[in-house]
């Protein structure tokens, strides 16, 4: 007999539907730490269907269950696979949002939870009371962990919201804080290093355990003193003052990553009384359901029908096992071991060495193959990219005829603003030299440019341009300056520019490092202004940017300049690796900067755009400057480093925060030193 594919459907619906879900499980298991770490849509698109398919198949699924034709036999145990779509809809710890909006969607889940639960629960009570005890209690058992967690992932939906957060500050005894830095700092890493525990990345991690609750209060704006102890301090400025100031980068990047956990995962309620029982119960209680079915009887029931079921079984065991093991050898764990009342408990775990030895066992697996294989080891690194958007390259691309045409083409499909994102602006590895310089940063800000609500107490760009090297200066470019934060950027990034198209004129070569860093942290500052101006203070001025761009186009058609119209040439640059930037500027860049520093200065007063005119005005000034070019280099870097740390101290902390699923930003680890040195008394 033809079976038709709308017959197959009918049939096979239930078993599909738990299937896929089971699937989209493990996909999350694997890969939700992606996120922590990447920003390629490559990776975050699958990650993003899985997420948004998990839920939507289990709830189809165990809506399925309910209308399943199946004779009653195998309807009770098609029942059975109720329970594991509640456990498939509690998901993996390591995702719980997707997006920090989907946080404030937890009385959704609190709805569908109780939904979800009176539906499985009628299903089991429908088929499978009365079957048999060791299937009933085998469901009983399934269904029990699958309620606690369910109801585990919308409480952390509800602990991760910002006002939650900043409620339970309020009520955080501070000696919580300062018992845990006190075991960090001396009993802790004492027993790692006698008996020769952890790496230094791993000692740094307790130390950002240790600090935690300033990047938490930070983060979240609260207003309840941090109370940071003398000890505490002691810490901060140890790693500030580190001949390398790696240490202090570090520690930062794993802080922001323990913010990433307390905001997209479950580990504010797993790291607790409850979340530990709940993951020592669940293995045992899904390997007993296993037992328990394998001694139930199975007559009347399809092959397919009890692989499947072994199957579900089998996997949520993995999975569980998975989770335990995780949650105890997370360094979470420790925190929560350091500030528990149980000093008999702290004693064996933590004094006795127990912890470390599990950790370090963990450590090692996780770094072995098979580790990477199955448990995929948590980084707590960032992404280490940062955006690259150069205006002059972007608007001289522009008189390419075939750019031109492909970018109407674009524009037709309403596609313009994604290419002219991945065509004219990049994403790249942080360079050395500008990761090294920015390490710098906790020795460039002093406590005294912060006031005592942790905001920077200059205006941007007078820190960098101030009295003591470069007397005078600010104030004979204050007119020029820019009155919007917005519009200083884009007058500075086209000054530099000509600045240094007048340098490497005049033999200075654009090889030089300090160039390479200033033209980097210029470009980052426009892709910033360009691709993610929530990330930056104030107001979005889109149209800033705009009419500068209208502007230079006109320049283009007035003065053109050569421009190869080669289709290989084209495609070569938009299908380029995706981390690739040349920090040095394009022939066609070059020339379309000499043509805007030979127009009459009566074609430029004219402008109805004063931004060029600002920025060619910067730049005369710059270079009447008695200082040689390394001089001026020195210059441009101190302004922008000023521009930088103005645009991280400035940004709203929820953009920092929404951010850190997406590999975070470089300006997000400089907020936060920043943030620490609010606590240091000089």
């Amino acid at each position: 007999m033809v079976v038709g594919p709308l017959d197959f459907w009918i049939d096979w619906t239930s078993q599909i539907g738990v299937l896929s879900s089971l699937g989209f499980q493990i996909i999350l298991h694997l890969f939700a730490n992606v996120r922590r770490r990447s920003s390629s849509i490559m990776l975050r698109v699958p990650l993003w269907l899985a997420y948004q398919l998990s839920d939507m198949t289990a709830t189809y699924a165990a809506g399925q269950l309910l209308y399943s034709s199946r004779t009653p036999e195998d309807h009770q145990l098609i029942a059975f696979w109720a329970p594991f779509l509640l456990l498939h809809l509690g998901g993996p710890d390591n995702i719980t949002a997707y997006a920090l909006e989907d946080n404030k969607l937890w009385t959704r889940h609190l709805l569908s939870l109780g939904v979800q639960v009176l539906g499985a629960g009628y299903v089991l009570y429908k088929h499978i009371a009365g079957s048999g005890i060791f299937l009933t209690l085998a469901a009983i058992l399934v269904f029990v962990v699958g309620v606690a967690k369910y109801a585990e992932r919308t409480c952390a939906l509800w602990f991760a919201n910002f006002s939650t957060v900043q409620s339970s500050l309020k009520v955080l005894a501070h000696e919580k804080h300062r018992r845990y830095s006190h075991i960090v700092e001396h009993q802790a890493v004492a027993c790692c290093c006698c008996k020769g525990g952890l790496d230094q990345d791993e000692l740094d991690l307790l130390r950002a355990h240790s600090l935690f609750h300033i990047c938490k209060r930070g983060m979240v704006d609260s207003v309840i003193p941090a109370e940071v102890d003398n000890e505490e301090r002691e810490i901060i400025r140890g790693l500030r003052l580190r001949g390398n100031h790696e240490s202090m980068w570090r520690v930062m990047e794993m802080e922001l990553s323990l913010m990433y956990d307390i905001l997209y995962t479950k580990a504010s309620v797993t790291h607790s009384w409850v979340g530990y029982c709940i993951r020592a119960i669940s293995p045992v209680a899904i390997f007993a359901s296993l037992v328990l079915f394998q001694l139930s009887s199975k007559d009347g029931y399809r092959r397919v029908d009890v692989g499947i079921t072994y199957t579900l079984l089998g996997g949520a065991l993995v999975l569980e096992t998975k989770s335990l093991l995780g949650a105890l050898g997370s360094s979470w764990a420790l925190a929560f071991l350091c500030g528990t009342q149980w000093d008999g408990l702290r004693h064996s775990a933590v004094s006795s060495g127990r912890w470390y030895r599990l950790r370090r066992a963990l450590v090692s697996l996780r770094r072995s193959w098979p580790g990477k294989i199955i448990m995929t080891g948590t980084s707590r690194k960032w992404s280490g990219t940062m955006g690259q958007h150069n205006m002059l390259r972007f608007r001289a691309g522009q008189v390419d005829q075939m750019s031109r045409r492909l970018g109407h083409l674009f524009s037709f499909l309403g596609l313009r603003e994604w290419w002219d994102r991945r065509y004219y602006s990049c994403t790249i590895i942080v360079p050395d030299e500008v990761l090294k310089h920015a390490q710098k940063v906790n020795t460039w800000v002093s406590r005294d440019d912060i006031n005592t609500m942790g905001l920077l107490r200059h205006k941007w760009g007078e820190l960098g341009l101030g009295e003591k090297w470069y007397p005078g200066l600010f104030t004979k470019l204050k007119r020029w300056h820019g009155v919007d934060f917005h519009e200083s950027i884009i007058s500075w990034h086209i000054a530099t520019d000509l600045i240094f198209a007048a340098m490497e004129k005049n033999g200075h070569g654009a090889s030089d490092d300090s160039v390479a860093i200033v033209r980097a942290l210029s470009n980052y500052m426009m892709f910033l202004l360009v691709d993610r101006p929530d990330m930056l203070p104030g107001l979005p001025q889109n149209w800033l940017y705009e009419q500068t761009c209208n502007k230079l186009d006109k320049l283009c058609q007035k003065h053109p300049v050569r421009s190869p119209a080669d289709i290989c040439t084209v495609f070569k640059k938009f299908f380029r690796p995706r981390h690739h930037w040349d920090l040095r500027p394009t022939t066609l860049e070059k020339d379309f900067a000499e043509k805007i520093r030979t127009l009459d200065l009566t074609e430029r007063s004219g402008s109805e755009n004063p931004r060029l005119n600002y920025a060619l005005q910067i730049a005369k000034v710059i270079e009447g400057e008695p200082h040689d070019d390394k001089g001026k280099v020195k210059l441009l870097l101190d302004l922008w480093t000023d521009f930088l740390v103005h645009a991280a101290n400035r940004c709203s902390r929820e953009s920092h925060a929404r951010k850190l699923s997406s590999g975070g930003e470089f300006t997000t680890i400089l907020w936060l030193v920043i943030e620490h040195l609010c606590q240091i008394k000089e």
